[in-house]
C-alpha cells in the first residue's frame, strides 16, 4: 500500500516538472493545459515582454534541487508569462526542465530584502533580487496574476 502511494506521489511530481528539452505534442498539450497558450506578438508588446531576465536560483526544494547539483555551472532560471500562469525554466547537464504554474497555485513570498521566492505545491525557488529589471518583472508576474483571478 505504501509503495503504491510512493508511486502516485512520483507521478504527480513527474507531472509538475516536465523535461522540455525535446519537442514533445504531449508535453506540450500538458503545459498549454495548465497555462494557456503563449500571447500573441500584439499582447507580448503590450505588456512589455513576457520573459524574464537571467535569474539567480539562491535555494530550491529537493526534487529541483536533485537536478541542479547533476552538474558544476551555475544555477539559474528564466520565467515566462503565460495567460493562466507561468513557466519556470531551467537546466542541468544537457536538458532543459519545465516547472508549470497555473496562477491558481503560485504563491509569490518576498523573504530576505533580495530574495522572492515562488511556492507552488511543496516545489519552491528562492531568486535573487540584485536589479530593477527582476523587481518590475516580479511586479509584472503578481499582476498579470490578479487579472487573471479577477477576470478569468
Amino acid at each position: 500500500m505504501a509503495q503504491n502511494a510512493c508511486f502516485l506521489l512520483y507521478l504527480k511530481i513527474k507531472k509538475m516538472l516536465k523535461n522540455v528539452s525535446y519537442n514533445d505534442p504531449k508535453v506540450e498539450a500538458d503545459i498549454r493545459k495548465e497555462v494557456g497558450v503563449p500571447f500573441t506578438i500584439l499582447k507580448r508588446i503590450e505588456l512589455g515582454g513576457i520573459g524574464s531576465p537571467k535569474l539567480e536560483i539562491t535555494a530550491c526544494s529537493k526534487e529541483i534541487n536533485n537536478l541542479l547539483i547533476l552538474d558544476n555551472n551555475t544555477n539559474t532560471c528564466n520565467i515566462e508569462l503565460r495567460p493562466k500562469g507561468i513557466i519556470v525554466r531551467f537546466r542541468s547537464l544537457l536538458e532543459t526542465y519545465a516547472l508549470v504554474i497555473p496562477y491558481y497555485k503560485l504563491v509569490l513570498f518576498k523573504g530576505k530584502s533580495n530574495e522572492y521566492a515562488i511556492y507552488k505545491d511543496h516545489f519552491v525557488l528562492k531568486i535573487k533580487i540584485d536589479n530593477r529589471n527582476i523587481l518590475s518583472f516580479f511586479k509584472k508576474i503578481m499582476k498579470q496574476k490578479s487579472v487573471f483571478l479577477t477576470f478569468g
